[in-house]
């Protein structure tokens, strides 16, 4: 029997876009890629980018800020300094250093993605 990963799906209006950030950012791997979704994976999870067209999007390159979501993705990072500079050049931020925190080892910083979902990401602290 096959060991499986544990996963989210997040419905996206730009499958490329979307998918380029988080590999950029999150050092994910793509192990799947059609016309409507994208299978990335890291550290045993994996996030599956599935393409929705929002009604009234049309072709919009400003999303709001999606910060009431009941979930928000935490994905491990080498260095949280560095995927901040990625972030930006993809299109989305992580928030400034002021803002991170530490907790039980671990150092945290919320962002947003090109289309406003809000994530956080963690770097182990020795």
């Amino acid at each position: 029997m096959t060991q499986l990963s544990a996963a989210a799906v997040m419905f996206v209006d730009n499958v490329d876009r979307i998918s380029a950030f988080y590999r950029g950012v999150a050092a994910m791997t793509v192990v799947h890629a059609d016309d409507e979704h994208v299978v990335l994976e890291a550290a045993g999870f994996q996030l599956i980018v599935h393409a929705i067209r929002y009604s009234d999007a049309g072709e919009t390159t400003t999303y709001p800020l999606r910060e009431d979501g009941c979930i928000k993705l935490c994905l491990p990072v080498s260095d949280i300094d560095t995927a901040r500079s990625v972030a930006v050049g993809l299109g989305g931020e992580l928030w400034p250093p002021e803002r991170e925190w530490q907790a039980r080892g671990v150092r945290v910083c919320d962002g947003r993605d090109p289309e406003g979902n809000v994530f956080q990401l963690r770097q182990s602290v020795s």
